[in-house]
C-alpha cells in the first residue's frame, strides 16, 4: 500500500510538471526548465550566503580603497573558480573624500560637534583603521559662519512654509531633517533659496529611539549614529561628473570641475542626532509648525533670528581614483549575442554588511549555483553576464560609466538588465520595465517564502490587504490576481541601463521585517545583519532563488516573455493620473487664490506675527492631452498586434531570433532624441527620478513635473513629446510580423 502511495504520488508531481506552463517556454521546454530550476534551488544555501556577508563585510572597502580592491579581487577569484569567464574593468573617477570637517556653534553657547561614531564591543567591525569618515561627498569645499534656520524636512513645501512664517534662509544655513526625498535634494532647494550651508541629521522620531531600541540593544540609529551618503545632483546625470555621456577611460576629455553641474556649491555634512540636539534646542523664532517637530526633547523652533550661530568648514581631496568593476560571463550556446545581464555593487560607505553586501552575496551565490549548472552539461542558450560594480555609493559610478562605455553594444545585445542591492527580511517588491508584469508574477508565485511556506506574491498580496485603509481597499488587495511592478527611479545600478540605454530593466529585492538605523553608518555590519536583518540568511537565500529564476528564465526562453499589454495598461493610467493632477491643479489654484482675495490669511493669523501673505498664482490654462489620449489608443492595438504575433511564434520557433531581438529592443523606442528638460542625460520618456524627489520615481517626467512646477507652456510641449515616444513605439510593435 506505502509502495502504491509513493508511485501514485510520484506520477502526480510529473504530471504537474508536465502541465505547468511558463510564458516563453513550449510545454516541453518548460518541463526541462521545471527541472532546471528544481537543481538551481538545491545548489543554493543561506549558510554559504551568511559565510560570503561575513566576508566580504570583514574590512570597510569604500571605492578605492585597499578593502575596496580586496573586494573586488575576491569576486574576481570566486567567479574564476566556479568556471565563469570574469575580469575585472577599470575606470578613472572622480571621488573626493573629506580633509577637513569642522561643526561648531558659536552663539549664543559653544559647542564642538564630535562628527565620530563611537565603536561598539558588541560589533566587532565597528572599531576598525580605514573607515570613512562621517560625510557628503560632493559637497563643495567651504568656510561659513552663519545663523541657524530648521527647514524640517529641507523641501520646496518646507520654505514656502518658511515664508509665510516670516522667515528667510538667504545668507544662512540651514539644518534639515533625512527623510521625505533623498538626501541631495535637500542642499539643492537649501542652495536655491540662497543658504551658504547645509547640515543634515536623522531625528530620533523617524529613525532613532522614537520608533525602537536602539543600537545596540536594537535594531534603530543610536545618538552617535550617522548617515553618510552622496548628495551628488544625480537628478541631472550620474556617474564621473566629469564624463557625463562617456565611460570615463584612459584620453577621455572631461569637464573641468567647476563645470560640473552635479557637483554641489555651498557644503554640506550629515551630523548625528546627539550634534544636532544643542544646535537646535539653541534656535528661538517662530515654533516650528506639527508636522515638524521631532522627538528630541525640546520645542523646535525656526530659527534665523540672529541668535544661533554656527561655523562649517569642510575641504576635500578631490583626486580621480580607480573604479573596479567586476564582469563575468558564460557564453549562450545558441544565442551569444544576446545578454542577460544581473548586477548588484560591492562597495559600502565602510564595512556594509547590509548595503550591499547582502545584495552581492546572494548574487554571487546565484553565480556559484549556475556554474555547478554547467557542471552537469547544462549551458544557458543566451549569455549570462554577471557584474559586481563598484563607486555605486558615491553616485552610481561603476555601472554608470560601464553602461555609457559599452552603450552601443548594448543597445543590439542587452535583453535584460537585473538588479538587486541590499535586502531585509520581509516582503517580495518588483519594479521595472512594465512588459514583464506577467513574466515577474509567475516567479513570485513559483517561488516560496521563507517564513510562510507560502508564494512571495500570496505573501505581499495579504501585507497590502493588512495596510488597506478602507474595507473595498482590503478586499481588492485579496482579490488581486495580477503582480504589479513599480516604476523605477534612481538610486541604484539600473538607472543608466534603463533611463539613458533603453535595456528592459528590473529591480527586485525584500523588505518591511528588517528595519532599523544602520544605514551608511559604521554599524552596517556582520554583527547587526545576522542579528536583526536576516537571521539564518533565509531571505538572501529566497532573493537568489527569485533573482536567479529571473535570469535563467530570460537566458532560456523560446519567445522572450515581454508583454506589451501591461505596458498599455500602465501608460494609460499615468496618462489618467496627469489628467487627474491638472484638474486638481486647477481646482487647488481657484481656491487658493479666493483666499488671498478675501485676505483669509491675514484675518486668521495674530497681527502681531506680521506674517507675509502668499501671492496669488497664474490660473491653469487649458491643456490639451489628446496627442496622448490618441497615441494610447494605438498603442493598445499595437500591442494587441504583437501580441498575437508572439503566441503564433510559440508554436513555430523557426524565426524565433529575429522576433526575440524586436521584442527586447522596443524598450529603446520610448526613448526621448534630446532627454528631458535641463537634464537631457535621462532619456526615457516613461521614467525618471524626480528633480525634487532624488530617487523617487515621476513618470511620464517631461509632462508631470512641468505641470508640478506649473509651467504650462513646457507641458504642453512635454505631451507632445511624450506622445511622440508612444507612437514610435507604436510603428515599431506594428511593424513586428
Amino acid at each position: 500500500m506505502r509502495k502504491i502511495f509513493v508511485f501514485i504520488a510520484v506520477i502526480s508531481f510529473q504530471q504537474i510538471i508536465a502541465q505547468k506552463t511558463i510564458s516563453g517556454f513550449t510545454e516541453k521546454s518548460a518541463a526541462e526548465q521545471i527541472a532546471l530550476e528544481q537543481k538551481f534551488d538545491g545548489f543554493i544555501s543561506a549558510e554559504k550566503i551568511g559565510a560570503t556577508i561575513k566576508e566580504l563585510s570583514a574590512k570597510p572597502h569604500h571605492i578605492s580603497s585597499p578593502g575596496g580592491k580586496e573586494v573586488a579581487e575576491k569576486i574576481l577569484a570566486k567567479y574564476k573558480s566556479w568556471g565563469w569567464d570574469a575580469k575585472i574593468e577599470t575606470y578613472n573617477v572622480l571621488f573626493p573624500t573629506p580633509k577637513t570637517r569642522v561643526l561648531e556653534m558659536t552663539a549664543p553657547s559653544v559647542y564642538k560637534a564630535l562628527l565620530k561614531e563611537p565603536g561598539l564591543k558588541e560589533d566587532a567591525t565597528s572599531n576598525q583603521d580605514g573607515q570613512l569618515p562621517t560625510y557628503n561627498a560632493w559637497s563643495a569645499d567651504g568656510d561659513v559662519t552663519g545663523d541657524l534656520v530648521f527647514v524640517n524636512y529641507g523641501l520646496p513645501s518646507d520654505y514656502d512654509e518658511l515664508e509665510k512664517l516670516g522667515t528667510d534662509v538667504k545668507g544662512k544655513i540651514v539644518i534639515t531633517k533625512y527623510g521625505k526625498s533623498w538626501r541631495g535634494i535637500k542642499p539643492k532647494v537649501a542652495y536655491e533659496h540662497g543658504a551658504i550651508g547645509c547640515i543634515i541629521y536623522s531625528d530620533p522620531k523617524d529613525d532613532g529611539y522614537y520608533q525602537g531600541e536602539v543600537y545596540p540593544k536594537g535594531a534603530f540609529k543610536n545618538e552617535y549614529g550617522v548617515q553618510r551618503g552622496s548628495v551628488m545632483d544625480m537628478v541631472i546625470y550620474p556617474g564621473d561628473p566629469l564624463t557625463p555621456g562617456i565611460g570615463s577611460i584612459p584620453n577621455t576629455k572631461g569637464l573641468e570641475r567647476s563645470e560640473a553641474p552635479t557637483i554641489l556649491k555651498i557644503p554640506v555634512l550629515p551630523i548625528s542626532y546627539h550634534d544636532a540636539k544643542p544646535l537646535l534646542e539653541s534656535l528661538d523664532g517662530a515654533v516650528a509648525p506639527d508636522d515638524w517637530r521631532g522627538a528630541l526633547p525640546f520645542t523646535y523652533h525656526v530659527g534665523g533670528t540672529n541668535k544661533t550661530k554656527v561655523h562649517l568648514k569642510l575641504e576635500f581631496d578631490w583626486s580621480i581614483k580607480p573604479c573596479y568593476d567586476v564582469i563575468a560571463m558564460i557564453k549562450g550556446n545558441i544565442y551569444p549575442d544576446e545578454w542577460v545581464i544581473r548586477g548588484n555593487h560591492h562597495d559600502a560607505w565602510v564595512n556594509g554588511a547590509d548595503d550591499p553586501i547582502s545584495g552581492q552575496s546572494a548574487l554571487l551565490e546565484e553565480a556559484r549555483a549556475i556554474g555547478e549548472l554547467v557542471k552537469t552539461g547544462w549551458k544557458p542558450k543566451r549569455t549570462l553576464v554577471f557584474c559586481a560594480w563598484d563607486g555605486e555609493e558615491p553616485g552610481l559610478l561603476g555601472s554608470t560609466e560601464w553602461a555609457e562605455d559599452h552603450i552601443k553594444e548594448l543597445q543590439q545585445k542587452a535583453v535584460l538588465y537585473i538588479n538587486t542591492d541590499d535586502y531585509s527580511r520581509g516582503f517580495f517588491n518588483a519594479s521595472g520595465s512594465h512588459a514583464l508584469e506577467n513574466f515577474m508574477y509567475e516567479i513570485a508565485k513559483d517561488v516560496k517564502d521563507p517564513q510562510t511556506d507560502v508564494s512571495l506574491f500570496d505573501r505581499s498580496k495579504a501585507a497590502d490587504a493588512l495596510r488597506a485603509t478602507s474595507a473595498t481597499a482590503k478586499k481588492n488587495a485579496l482579490q488581486k490576481k495580477s503582480l504589479t511592478l513599480g516604476a523605477l527611479g534612481s538610486g541604484s545600478d539600473y538607472s543608466s541601463f534603463l533611463q539613458h540605454d533603453g535595456v528592459p530593466s528590473l529591480n527586485l529585492g525584500f523588505g518591511g521585517e528588517g528595519s532599523g538605523g544602520e544605514y551608511h553608518s559604521i554599524y552596517d555590519s556582520y554583527d547587526d545583519f545576522s542579528k536583526f536583518k536576516d537571521p539564518g540568511f533565509i531571505y538572501g537565500a529566497a532573493l537568489s532563488k527569485v533573482a536567479g529564476r529571473t535570469a535563467l528564465r530570460m537566458a532560456d526562453a523560446d519567445i522572450l516573455p515581454f508583454d506589451f499589454r501591461s505596458l498599455h495598461k500602465t501608460v494609460s493610467s499615468y496618462v489618467g493620473e496627469l489628467i487627474e493632477l491638472t484638474n486638481q491643479l486647477r481646482e487647488s489654484t481657484a481656491v487658493e487664490n479666493e483666499l488671498i482675495k478675501n485676505k483669509v490669511y491675514q484675518l486668521a493669523n495674530d497681527p502681531s506675527k506680521n506674517l507675509k501673505a502668499p501671492t496669488t498664482k497664474e490660473e491653469v490654462p487649458f491643456i490639451d492631452f489628446s496627442p496622448l489620449q490618441n497615441a494610447v489608443a494605438s498603442l493598445e492595438k499595437a500591442t494587441n498586434h504583437v501580441n498575437e504575433v508572439w503566441t503564433k511564434s510559440l508554436t513555430n520557433t523557426a524565426n524565433a531570433d529575429a522576433f526575440n531581438q524586436q521584442l527586447y529592443k522596443a524598450e529603446q523606442q520610448l526613448l526621448l532624441n534630446n532627454g528631458l528638460p535641463r537634464r537631457s542625460w535621462y532619456k526615457h520618456s516613461l521614467y525618471a527620478p524626480g528633480f525634487y524627489t532624488g530617487y523617487g520615481v515621476k513618470t511620464m517626467p517631461g509632462v508631470r513635473e512641468a505641470l508640478e512646477q506649473r509651467n504650462f507652456k513646457e507641458a504642453q510641449e512635454q505631451i507632445t513629446l511624450a506622445a511622440d515616444a508612444i507612437n514610435k513605439l507604436s510603428s515599431y510593435l506594428n511593424a513586428i510580423q
